[in-house]
């Protein structure tokens, strides 16, 4: 829950300061994809912070990729829009206190991506 509870934040940050340049940890990252592929959900909640959606441009995996003055950036934020950072969290890549279950490649060259019809009822 916590990880979710950072991406949480960090979304509405994204909605809050749509020019800053901001990013997530590697691991609340991870939350914030959880939270993207609930997409009507996802949707409805940007919808509520009011700036339109937040979309996920992503870049091709590299675990040696980390921006502390870009991290540090992301949690002032976070907390200038009244919210309590979980620091443990917005570490760098090696300094990990949650393990991912899976290495994220976001998509690939091999296939197309397949979209999911809304379930019914």
């Amino acid at each position: 829950m916590r990880i979710v509870d950072e991406a949480l934040k960090y979304v509405a940050v994204c909605a809050a300061y749509p020019t800053a340049r901001v990013a997530p940890s590697r691991v609340v990252d991870e939350g914030w994809h959880a939270l993207i592929l609930h997409t009507a959900l996802y949707a409805q909640l940007c919808e509520r912070l009011g700036a339109g959606f937040v979309h996920h441009y992503p870049e091709r995996p590299d675990p040696g990729r980390f921006d502390a003055q870009v991290i540090d950036r992301t949690t002032t934020l976070i907390e200038e829009a009244g919210y309590s950072v979980d620091y443990r969290l917005w570490t760098a890549p090696d300094g990990e206190l949650v393990s991912l279950a899976a290495s994220c490649q976001h998509s690939d060259d091999t296939g197309p991506i397949v979209t999911q019809p809304k379930p019914k009822g």
